[in-house]
């Protein structure tokens, strides 16, 4: 079996739907299946320095690296245009091998490279599924809303229609995207993860790291940094907490404009002296945070997964999530942190619970691993997607062999008449 991924980027700043592509395709080769990834050098408003136009093996840390095909993205000073990842080269390399795969899977919408992958895959045959990544629930379609519903009306959704199946990461994402009335089937499978190797004493070196007292609780935000993600509300949430002891690091970039807001909220919360930015982190540091820290907080108002939590739960940290993040269901089921409405005031309550009550924090921790490693390993979820592919290929088999002796009948009646 051979597949080919296909998404606009896997650059770092594209945050935790490019990473689950690789993650994906790295377990795919490790149990045996023929993966590779098809992408440009798009990494935000820089591109990555890759080679061009050819496969290579790409590192993703640890010594690990997945084959991947680089094209160049088209890159004018226009940033809409720009965002739109245009490559004609891909285009080209794409209509002239995409029948080498037996399987096409699509990550995204909105975006040159998925919609006319899937294009090219309904024009050359080749069956494909599409994995939507958040952006058919609510809050994405309204951002851009009417573009987007032109777009979908006269170009996406023939090609959503004609997909295998959608494949989604959550039953939230699922039950937003019926409003569209699509009658492709769905399928729920959620990112999976890797379990981290535990960093001893990865609380005491934190606070080291951090040069804060041992008492004080450190809770975490860690994610891309864009508006969707309610930061804004999670701060303003801070300084209404200024009674009690407390540490925020702020891990993650964005848009410059839009971190320098950040920066502004931070100092009308009042709290500039408890909060650290510590970047775009990843390896060594980013375990150590995820380790350390007392509790994750993400406040989002549309996550249609959330990879970062899965992390930081495989941490045994436990979290503080909003309703529109999709795991959120998983934490109230299991009682692994807080949930709460994307507002200010809910989010102050859920911290305040936490911060008069650490050590029913503590106990949220064991349950956190167990749940992961029952539920979210890599070599668990992609089993089950490797099910789905031989099921979609054995489905074409048959109708390609019923095709074939329907021909031949018709011919042999044509004959004999």
């Amino acid at each position: 079996m051979k597949v080919l991924h296909v998404i606009p980027s896997v650059g770092p700043v594209r945050g935790g739907p490019s990473r689950a592509v690789l993650e994906m395709v790295r377990e795919l080769r490790s149990q045996n299946i023929d993966a590779e990834i098809l992408t440009t050098d798009d990494n935000g408003t820089g591109r990555l320095e890759v080679g061009l136009n050819q496969r290579i093996d790409y590192s993703i840390g640890q010594g690990k690296t997945v084959p991947i095909w680089f094209f160049p993205r088209f890159s004018p000073a226009i940033a809409p245009i720009r965002e739109f990842a245009f490559s004609a080269p891909l285009t080209t390399w794409l209509w002239q091998h995409i029948t080498d795969y037996d399987l096409i899977h699509v990550h995204a919408l909105f975006s040159y490279v998925p919609t006319f992958a899937m294009t090219i895959a309904r024009l050359r045959g080749v069956p494909y599924v599409q994995r939507p990544i958040g952006q058919l629930c609510h809050w994405s379609l309204q951002q851009g809303a009417t573009k987007k519903q032109l777009y979908l009306k006269f170009v996406e959704r023939a090609n959503l229609q004609a997909s295998q199946f959608l494949h989604f990461t959550s039953v939230q994402e699922q039950q937003e995207a019926q409003h569209l009335g699509l009658s492709t089937p769905g399928y729920i499978l959620p990112h999976g993860l890797d379990l981290p190797v535990t960093i001893p004493d990865a609380s005491e070196k934190l606070r080291q790291y951090l040069q804060i007292d041992a008492e004080v609780p450190i809770i975490l935000f860690l994610s891309r940094l864009h508006p969707k993600k309610g930061l804004e509300n999670l701060i303003a949430a801070l300084g209404a907490c200024q009674d009690f002891p407390f540490a925020f690091v702020i891990a993650g970039n964005g848009a410059p404009e839009y971190e320098l807001e950040i920066q502004q909220k931070v100092a009308e919360a009042g709290i500039q002296q408890r909060t650290h930015h510590v970047g775009f982190v990843g390896g060594e540091l980013k375990d150590l945070l995820l380790q350390g820290a007392d509790l994750f907080a993400l406040t989002s108002y549309s996550e249609n997964f959330g990879i970062a939590v899965l992390e930081a739960l495989a941490a045994g940290t436990p979290a503080l999530l909003t309703e529109g993040v999709a795991l959120s269901t998983t934490v109230a089921q299991h009682q692994l942190g807080w949930v709460t409405q994307p507002e200010i005031s809910s989010i102050t309550v859920a911290l305040r619970q936490f911060l008069t009550n650490p050590a029913l924090a503590q106990t949220m921790s064991y349950r956190a691993r167990q749940v992961v490693q029952q539920e979210f390993t890599w070599s668990q979820v992609i089993a089950k997607l490797i099910d789905r592919y031989t099921n979609i290929l054995q489905s074409a088999s048959h109708s390609a062999s019923a095709t074939s002796l329907k021909s031949s009948l018709s011919s042999i009646s044509s004959t004999h008449i």
